[in-house]
């Protein structure tokens, strides 16, 4: 187990530029927070949908939000791992080491966009406001998480670990 996770490891970094011994590019790091944005919009607007039909309030909400946001990161992280033929432990932290930072300051700004945005808490999946201020929030953690990205590749984590396999 311990030596599958290290061969994955290493194979991953066999010719990256980026194995923390030069500048990422801004290419990359935007990728990778896209593929970010993917797991959490998925998550996002899922949890809600839930959360909306079961009729829960905003706290129990959110946290199935974020909770699934994390899910459909590592998953989509996972899904293309897996395809490279990688072990499912390896992959699986391989998906955790990529992308927990990543997901996380994403999911802090996107929700604390939308505690603060007047009334978007209490917007339904009817209201323009929810798209809207999903959409604005979203954007302002892509903005956000991109540097955050760009540095964790350029010192060979994050989602540099992941390259090699896609």
């Amino acid at each position: 187990m311990q030596h599958e996770a290290h061969t994955a490891h290493v194979h991953h970094h066999e010719g990256h530029e980026t194995h923390g011994h030069g500048p990422a590019s801004w290419s990359m790091a935007a990728q990778a927070t896209l593929h970010c944005l993917t797991g959490c919009a998925i998550g996002e607007v899922l949890g809600m949908v839930i959360g909306t039909a079961l009729g829960w309030g905003n706290l129990p909400t959110m946290i199935l939000a974020i909770a699934l946001a994390f899910f459909f990161g590592y998953s989509l992280t996972l899904r293309g791992v897996l395809k490279a033929g990688v072990g499912f432990r390896a992959a699986f932290r391989v998906a955790l080491a990529a992308d927990t930072l990543s997901i996380a300051v994403m999911e802090l700004i996107d929700n604390g966009v939308i505690v603060l945005w007047p009334d978007a808490m209490d917007a339904g999946l009817a209201d323009a406001l929810f798209w809207i201020s999903l959409t604005i929030s979203l954007a302002i953690a892509f903005v956000v998480t991109t540097p955050v990205n760009k540095w964790m590749i350029g010192r060979g984590k994050g989602h540099a670990v992941v390259h090699g396999h896609h």
